[in-house]
């Protein structure tokens, strides 16, 4: 199970009741942090979540609005639990924006943390899943990334109860390896079956790009931003970013199951009308808000 919380779910000016771009990403013992503007960890604290939990920290771009809270979650995260790694990936520069920014304030407490500048493809694969980067098209280097889960091998247990298999021999079945059980030959295939993973994507700040597509492409859950509705589209296109029938329309063109539409505007007072632009074009369309929690 992969769960979302969207710790912030507005645009360049927070309101009151949206705050900057965040969404934690959970899956077993990873929490992976995308993007981390201002205020994110006090929405973390309302959400009952510690820092000290976070991972990984995906950033899209460095844009104020994705970025500015990154020192204060850095701080909390070293004075909470010293001692771990914070791994952090963004796009091309980010050694050196982090290295300006621990330099602007008299940083204390500072977590250990890794940077890795990434442009696309897989970046950090595990036994359990792999991180993908695509590049996108924004006012400064922006990249969106894919969360994949890595298809996993099932035990069918009842067949394994029907055959009363149990202990290690599930386990070596579960790996692919055939074994004798009671003097009969028992297939790996015979008593298990895969359970394919699921694709998470975001798409951060951008104009309709191969990229975006790329992290569509059967996606299980595609989050995307979506600033203005379609009667602005000129004014979105200057500032480089999505309309919300743009990011239903790529769903729907790349085979993405459900999508979330985020990083929403402050002039939209109500969702309904961002609801309806997105299901016009993709039916299985939400809007996020702040707190919500989706699972795929």
């Amino acid at each position: 199970m992969i769960d979302i919380l969207f710790l912030g779910t507005g645009c360049m000016q927070p309101t009151k009741t949206r705050n900057h771009s965040g969404i934690l990403l959970s899956s077993k013992k990873e929490n992976i942090l995308l993007d981390c503007g201002e205020g994110i960890q006090r929405q973390m604290r309302i959400a009952g979540i510690k820092p000290a939990k976070i991972t990984r920290l995906l950033i899209s771009h460095w844009h104020g609005d994705h970025v500015f809270g990154i020192p204060g979650l850095m701080s909390s995260m070293g004075a909470d639990k010293p001692g771990t790694k914070l791994y952090i990936y963004g796009p091309i520069g980010t050694a050196k924006y982090l290295e300006h920014l621990f330099q602007s304030f008299a940083a204390k407490d500072i977590i250990e943390h890794e940077v890795k500048e990434v442009k696309s493809g897989i970046f950090f694969e595990s036994e359990e899943f792999q991180l993908e980067a695509r590049p996108l098209k924004h006012s400064v280097p922006c990249v969106g990334y894919s969360y994949i889960e890595k298809d996993r091998v099932r035990i069918d247990e009842a067949k394994a109860q029907k055959l009363g298999l149990q202990g290690p021999i599930l386990g070596k079945l579960q790996q692919g390896e055939d074994v004798t059980f009671q003097g009969k030959k028992i297939k790996a295939k015979e008593v298990t079956y895969i359970t394919v993973g699921k694709k998470v994507s975001y798409v951060a700040d951008t104009v309709p790009c191969e990229g975006a597509e790329q992290l569509a492409a059967n996606a299980d859950l595609l989050i995307s931003e979506g600033t203005h509705l379609d009667d602005i589209k000129e004014k979105t296109a200057k500032f480089m970013h999505l309309t919300v029938k743009q990011a239903a329309l790529i769903a729907s063109e790349n085979n993405a199951k459900k999508l979330v539409i985020t990083h929403i505007s402050q002039r939209y007072k109500s969702n309904a009308e961002i609801v309806e632009e997105a299901r016009t074009h993709f039916d299985n369309s939400i809007v996020a808000e702040d707190f919500m929690k989706v699972s795929v």
